[in-house]
């Protein structure tokens, strides 16, 4: 049996423990039987004569006081060397290999006990004892018998060699007497024997149960405390390769910022220059190449500001059909160059929520369905279910597995691309539409069947009826006049961005200055901007937020500001909205920029 050894010795603990702590009661027990039997020995009591029926007194034996007196102290002795000898063995310990020996010697002391306590019966009781002192010897005989029987049923064996030898010698005293009635107390004590036994055996058993059980427990115990620690491990291991991927993605999409964004300023500046068909075409496809690297970028951004928790959403009433018809005018020449068929049902529905991210949702939903039918078309619908407007992104394609539903919305999980084709994108669509859909608490699900198509169903909160209904705010056409003879300073620690916005602000007439620190901007003097444009992380561990702050203070007046970064990284995006200062995340679009500074200095 498993943990056999320690199961045993914890019910010899039990056994050794118990008869450590009764030298008292049996010094007490002892001392009453030898201070009653001495005190009733030779008493007379009364009976009735069976001729006459006439009460008289008959003398009942006298106890010898002598072997009284050597059973009561022999019975001390025993007491008190087997006491000594279980304090012993506890102080010493239990080790597996004495245990045996123990048991064996406890044995031995606990069978001269029983035979020292049925010799009782031999001393005090014959057929002119009185009744009174039989019937004390057999309960006496029975209390031990019962306190035995919780005390040493943990080892039967010690319980027999207590109890087979006082009963036994305490029965054949009775079976020696004349009179069957002594002769059927001695049957009834021999019988008392055996049912003592059984029940002491099912007191042993349940007892190591409720042992084995223990360490059961312990032993699972155990186990979920190491499957703990592996699994706090494991989930350790995982946090640090998603930090390590967040810091890898972080930097990688920073350093690759850098060049894309001074790339798509200086094309934009050389398609505002005279140039030949040839050039033109030239620099459409480069611009189309760095839009689509831009595209690419922008996507990692968006996950990682999803990831960094620094999205927010803006609730408000608003109409849905603008934003379909928005995202069908976008979307539906991709359908068209595919020869899909691309139809938007007409919805008159005004809901509650952001329309910037419930447009940035659907976007990357109805990208997705193009990108992965080649045959039938995509349709998006809308239905109303109670409180709620369930918008519904249907397609004709691949499908999708039951087993990979989940998977689908994990980062960089893609079906059918297993070489990474950059034309079907990243990757990361379905998991930015999954972080936005739970960010607005508007239910994403999915239902497919592989080779019949899909359907995504975004579910989003009807807008009470007296609320007011937001007009969304679409990008205005662009004017270059508005931004002609402005100021503008530049600060930003790579030469490549510089020179590329210098190109760029020229081309729109203003009046630029570009520094790589705070102190290059300090050494321009009286030139006083009218706006800043700051890159966040500059050389010299110097942020953009503190950089702007210092030349507020320098030109005495609250200079409008707009703050450039290329950091994705968790704890950079979180700082960088904690400033206050409007945001661009590099790269730039051209048509970005200009509205931004624009509407920046439109307010001044």
């Amino acid at each position: 049996m498993k943990h056999g050894n320690q199961i045993y010795a914890e019910r010899l603990k039990l056994v050794l423990g118990g008869v450590a702590q009764s030298l008292p009661i049996g010094f007490l027990l002892a001392t009453l039987l030898v201070v009653v039997f001495n005190l009733t020995s030779g008493q007379s009591v009364t009976s009735v004569s069976a001729t006459t029926g006439e009460r008289i007194l008959v003398a009942t034996a006298r106890v010898d006081n002598f072997w009284l007196t050597t059973w009561y102290f022999a019975a001390l002795l025993a007491r008190l060397v087997l006491v000594m000898y279980c304090r012993r063995a506890l102080q010493q310990g239990l080790d597996s290999n004495a245990m045996r020996g123990i048991t064996g010697r406890l044995a031995a002391g606990k069978g001269i006990e029983g035979m020292i306590w049925g010799l009782l019966g031999w001393i005090v009781v014959d057929e002119a004892s009185s009744p009174a002192s039989t019937a004390m010897l057999l309960g006496v005989m029975a209390a031990i018998s019962s306190n035995a029987v919780s005390l040493l049923s943990p080892i039967r064996l010690l319980y027999v060699a207590l109890i087979v030898p006082m009963l036994f010698v305490v029965g054949g005293r009775f079976l020696a007497m004349d009179g069957l009635m002594y002769q059927a107390m001695g049957v009834c004590c021999l019988l008392y024997v055996a049912g003592q036994y059984g029940q002491a055996g099912l007191i042993g058993r349940g007892l190591s149960d409720s042992i084995c059980l223990r360490f059961e427990n312990l032993d699972l115990i155990k186990r979920l405390e190491v499957e703990k620690r592996a699994a706090d491990e494991a989930k350790e291991r995982a946090e640090q390769a998603n930090q390590a991927k967040s810091r890898f993605l972080a930097a990688a999409s920073h350093d690759l910022r850098q060049p894309v964004h001074a790339l798509g300023l200086f094309l934009e500046a050389l398609s505002c220059g005279p140039a030949g068909v040839s050039q033109r075409s030239v620099v459409d496809h480069a611009k189309a190449a760095s839009a689509a690297s831009r595209e690419m970028l922008d996507t990692l951004l968006d996950f990682s500001r999803i990831e960094a928790g620094v999205i927010q959403p803006h609730l408000s009433a608003c109409r849905i059909q603008p934003m379909l018809y928005k995202l069908e005018q976008e979307l539906a020449p991709l359908a068209d160059a595919k020869g899909l068929i691309y139809r938007s049902r007409e919805s008159g529905s005004v809901v509650t929520t952001d329309m910037a991210l419930l447009e940035m949702i659907l976007r990357n939903l109805i990208s997705n369905a193009v990108r992965y039918t080649e045959r039938g078309g995509v349709l998006i619908g809308c239905r109303r279910r109670g409180s709620r407007l369930l918008i519904e992104v249907f397609d004709t394609g691949i499908g999708i597995a039951p087993e990979q539903q989940r998977e689908i919305f994990q980062e960089f999980h893609q079906l059918g691309n297993p070489e990474r084709d950059r034309r079907k994108g990243l990757g990361l669509g379905l998991a930015i539409a999954d972080g936005l859909s739970r960010s607005l608490d508007h239910p994403l699900t999915l239902h497919s069947k592989p080779g019949r198509g899909s359907v995504f169903r975004i579910s989003i909160p009807l807008a009470p009826s007296d609320a007011g209904v937001s007009a969304p705010d679409w990008p205005q056409p662009k004017h270059g006049a508005v931004l002609a003879g402005r100021r503008i300073l530049v600060i930003d620690d790579d030469e490549a961005v510089r020179m590329a916005m210098h190109t760029l602000l020229q081309s729109y007439g203003c009046i630029d200055r570009m520094a790589e620190s705070l102190q290059g901007a300090m050494a321009l003097g009286d030139w006083v901007p009218d706006a800043i444009v700051c890159d966040y992380r500059l050389g010299d561990r110097q942020t953009g937020p503190e950089v702007i702050r210092q030349l507020r203070i320098h030109y005495a007046r609250p200079v409008p500001a707009l703050l450039v970064t290329g950091d994705t990284a968790p704890d950079r995006l979180r700082e960088a909205v904690s400033s206050d200062i409007a945001l661009l995340h590099k790269p730039v679009a051209p048509d970005k920029f200009w509205s931004a500074l624009s509407q920046m200095l439109a307010n001044n």
